[in-house]
């Protein structure tokens, strides 16, 4: 990451816009996520961080969306770029779940995947080696896209459920209210969501998004498979 001040300092709560680098923006910003949330950051709260006006903040960091593409690349830095198998199809899932993965670490980060001013070089080549994936199984350049939104779509709902869910069980002092819904059901009208109220909770919350995520490229290699021509039968 290039810094806006090559020669700063990067302490914490320096003044003078001259004197702030990037790096200790995103420290800062860091900082905020891990002690509050990530609900609370904001440009706003960044600034008053770092002890300058936003309008001193937007020197170095443009804009919100800027600050996102710039945590996303300082933590995928930090994580461990594991070799993609060589069978195309193996290959194929083991990017997927990079994506995954990368976003993971940080859930309100996904929504990288769904803005195009959002796109980082991390997440573009995430995005190449699922297409690439995708071309050596088999699938035309069109099917691979399609085939990475799928991903993309996939990948984002399950962040942004996992991230949703998380923030509203911060906020609450009680259980929360689909689970005293559930508790209120009777049994003659709803008898599948009765027997399953008090495991409901602990069923929904599990990581399922490998399972998941196998199933739906299962789908795709499937329909592959049935549009490869076969001879027909007496001609090898």
């Amino acid at each position: 990451m290039r810094s806006s001040d090559p020669g700063g300092t990067g302490r914490r709560r320096v003044g003078r816009p001259s004197q702030l680098s990037q790096e200790a923006i995103i420290e800062a910003a860091q900082r905020i996520i891990g002690e509050e949330g990530d609900g609370s950051l904001s440009m706003r709260r960044l600034a008053r961080e770092l002890s300058i006006t936003p309008m001193a903040l937007y020197h170095h960091v443009r804009d919100r969306d800027q600050l996102l593409r710039l945590l996303l690349e300082t933590k995928a830095r930090h994580l461990p770029r594991p070799a993609l198998p060589e069978d195309p199809r193996e290959r194929l899932v083991a990017a997927a779940q990079l994506l995954y993965d990368v976003l993971a670490e940080c859930p309100f980060l996904a929504e990288i995947l769904t803005s195009d001013e959002l796109m980082t070089v991390t997440s573009l080549s995430a995005i190449e080696a699922i297409l690439e994936a995708a071309l050596a199984c088999g699938f035309s350049l069109d099917e691979a896209v399609e085939l990475y939104c799928a991903v993309a779509h996939y990948t984002g709902g399950e962040l942004l459920i996992r991230l949703t869910r998380e923030r509203h069980l911060a906020r609450l002092d009680h259980p929360p209210y689909r689970t005293r819904a559930l508790a209120a059901l009777q049994p003659k009208t709803h008898p599948r969501l009765c027997s399953l109220a008090d495991r409901w909770s602990a069923l929904t919350s599990r990581d399922t998004h490998r399972a998941g995520l196998e199933a739906l490229l299962e789908g795709f290699f499937r329909n592959l498979d049935r549009s490869v021509p076969r001879p027909c039968a007496g001609h090898e």
